[in-house]
């Protein structure tokens, strides 16, 4: 076998090898696996360190498992210092050339690109490959910007790949890898965590916050410092922390270009435009926009911004939000991990707004948030907005109580911690 190919042996299926697979993520692998078997190019994409890797790998061994061969697999990770060899499209297509000539593969090949960005021109190829009629292949990528699929590879492959966000572990996923009941008080660990999967295996206190630190200043510097060559670092990571500090919040880029005037910090709409723009591109924030029930469209002007990953919180020791943005931050990750494009409601020519309208297919489903329906006031106001849609779709309140409570109206009182089984 070459050099070239002996570097990266180990982080493939050759030979009876089973690379590290991690916590089987089912859900998100059946999703995939219902579109296998065609041309489409399957792209994963996420923030950094919400396991994507694993993913493939897993995407492969079941690959194998449905009867693939090891050695029609070709696993590349440009994460790894083995496959620092590949720096373009050229390399990357000398190195596929070399694999298919010593391991003489019969049938369809499948080719796992993993973050996939880092090769300058992986376009050309992943598009050259995908649409090869003259032999059989399927291809899989990762990345970690949502911008690997805007501009000349969404023209060059017109509609011929299927995308999948990958976030971090959900609540069901946080309780199994715990060994815990699915109960509040789970939950409200799990609110006060969050889910990066490196996270499940550090001691707590001084090493995790480190970590998630890590996890952030990595992003911020490869992912969006060096990608845009960021100008002022410091009031990129200031508007991050911001942003974390009023998740849940409905914020205008024009409110949050005055917070930065009132504390001395020179900026402008267009910066703080931009640099809010990078950071959801790398997953470390995503935007809610307002939308107009009754109009059925969106509204320009203020969003609500929520943290990827609730560890965040923990960054920041001021942090005030509490329980209830949390909750509201989790249960709008739980609605994207299921599939649903999420929306801030606003009733028009009413002073009310519903925290979330999400949308998957033909389904549509109105949720109010609340830490606790405490009392006949608080139940009004939650339960209230809900009332004042008039269409027949499916409305919710969660909540964090103790005890369910019955139907009011056709509105459905669902625990957090039991939201997975109505969606």
């Amino acid at each position: 076998m070459s050099e070239r190919l002996k570097r990266i042996e180990n982080y493939n299926f050759w030979n009876g090898n089973v690379p590290e697979l991690g916590f089987q993520r089912i859900a998100y692998t059946d999703k995939v696996f219902s579109y296998v078997g065609n041309r489409l190019v399957k792209v994963l994409i996420g923030q950094r360190r919400v396991g994507k890797s694993y993913l493939l790998r897993q995407i492969a061994h079941r690959l194998i498992q449905s009867g693939v061969l090891p050695q029609n697999i070709l696993y590349i990770n440009k994460e790894f210092t083995a496959f620092d060899f590949l720096s373009d499209s050229r390399s990357l297509e000398e190195l596929f050339l070399l694999y298919k000539s010593e391991l003489k593969p019969v049938g369809k090949v499948y080719l796992l690109l993993d973050e996939i960005q880092n090769i300058d021109g992986w376009e050309h190829f992943v598009n050259s490959y995908s649409q090869d009629f003259t032999s059989e292949y399927e291809i899989f990528v990762t990345g970690s910007n949502s911008e690997m699929l805007s501009g000349e590879l969404a023209s060059l492959l017109s509609g011929r790949y299927v995308e999948f966000l990958v976030l971090p572990f959900g609540f069901t996923e946080y309780a199994e890898l715990k060994k815990q009941t699915i109960s509040k008080e789970t939950y409200l660990k799990y609110l006060n965590e969050g889910g990066l999967p490196e996270l499940f295996y550090l001691p707590g206190g001084d090493i995790q916050f480190n970590y998630i630190s890590a996890v952030k200043d990595t992003i911020l510097l490869r992912d969006i410092v060096q990608r845009y060559n960021i100008k002022d670092a410091k009031l990129l990571e200031d508007i991050f922390t911001y942003l974390v500090n009023n998740t849940s919040q409905l914020l205008s880029i024009s409110n949050i270009v005055s917070y930065f005037a009132s504390k001395n910090r020179k900026t402008n709409y267009e910066t703080v435009s931009s640099y809010i723009g990078y950071i959801e591109n790398a997953f470390l924030i995503h935007k809610a926009e307002r939308y107009q029930i009754q109009g059925k469209e969106t509204i320009s002007g203020t969003a609500k911004y929520y943290m990827n990953d609730l560890s965040y919180q923990n960054l920041y020791p001021g942090f005030s939000s509490g329980a209830g943005y949390m909750l509201e931050n989790a249960v709008y990750l739980e609605l994207l991990r299921n599939g649903y494009k999420v929306y801030v409601g606003n009733l028009k020519n009413k002073d009310k707004e519903v925290d979330f309208v999400a949308l998957r297919g033909n389904r549509v489903i109105y949720l109010q948030c609340a830490y606790l329906l405490s009392d006949e006031k608080t139940i009004e106001r939650e339960y209230s907005a809900l009332m004042e849609i008039k269409d027949n779709y499916e409305k919710v309140v969660v909540t964090l109580d103790d005890y369910s409570f019955p139907q009011r109206e056709g509105i459905i009182h669902a625990q957090a911690w039991k939201l997975h089984e109505i969606l």
